[in-house]
């Protein structure tokens, strides 16, 4: 019994070893990731935006979300000549540039899996739907958008002063999901070849959207 539990227990240093070997070699990246990162922005002269915290900890805090597996992280960039109207512009396009990879994402889904059975003027129409798709999941994933921080610094544009900004989002993976199926459902009562193949295309959302 004793031989038993001695092997054992040296079964699981041996596991134990690699998985802290590897924790530590994690660790020492993301520390590095983390001081080059600090770096750019310094060259940069980035400041952050909209926030009482220092860059430093602003980085950090969105560094710690993004070891959620079950986040999805969006970044998107404008310039503005004015502060307060600039945040609007960043919500709008990590918006859009989250509907656009989703639509971008089911098109393949269906050009892939769903061509062969679907007839030219079904093809035609699927086409009007991913318009329709994309602009229901930019107004439904607005909701689900939370800002972990936000950057800029004053540059010219067209001679003019403005600010260049930078922000980071990040989505929670299963209300991006509902929200790109309350898009479908809104879309789709417009189109009559998204309700007939309905099922197929809703899976294709839920399951093969992947984030």
């Amino acid at each position: 019994m004793k031989k038993t539990i001695v092997l054992a227990l040296m079964a699981l240093a041996i596991v134990a070893v690699p998985a802290n070997a590897q924790n530590k070699q994690l660790e020492k990246q993301l520390k590095k990731e983390y001081k080059l990162k600090m770096k750019e922005y310094a060259k940069g002269d980035w400041k952050v935006f909209g926030t009482s915290r220092t860059l430093e900890v602003a980085l950090l805090l969105h560094y710690e979300k993004l070891t959620d597996d079950g986040v999805k992280e969006i970044t998107t960039q404008t310039i503005s000549t004015n502060k307060n109207l600039a945040k609007d512009k960043l919500i709008m396009n990590a918006c859009t540039k989250y509907a656009q990879e989703m639509g971008s994402n089911i098109k393949g889904r269906i050009n892939g899996d769903m061509a062969s059975r679907l007839t030219p003027e079904e093809l035609d129409e699927f086409e009007h739907f991913y318009a329709a798709y994309e602009n229901n999941v930019t107004a439904e994933i607005k909701g689900e958008l939370h800002n972990t921080f936000c950057i800029y610094r004053e540059i010219k544009h067209n001679g003019v002063p403005a600010y260049e900004f930078e922000a980071y989002f990040i989505v929670d993976i299963d209300a991006a999901s509902a929200a790109r199926i309350r898009a479908f459902e809104n879309a789709a009562k417009e189109s009559a070849v998204a309700q007939k193949y309905a099922e197929k295309v809703s899976e294709f959302i839920r399951n093969g959207s992947a984030e």
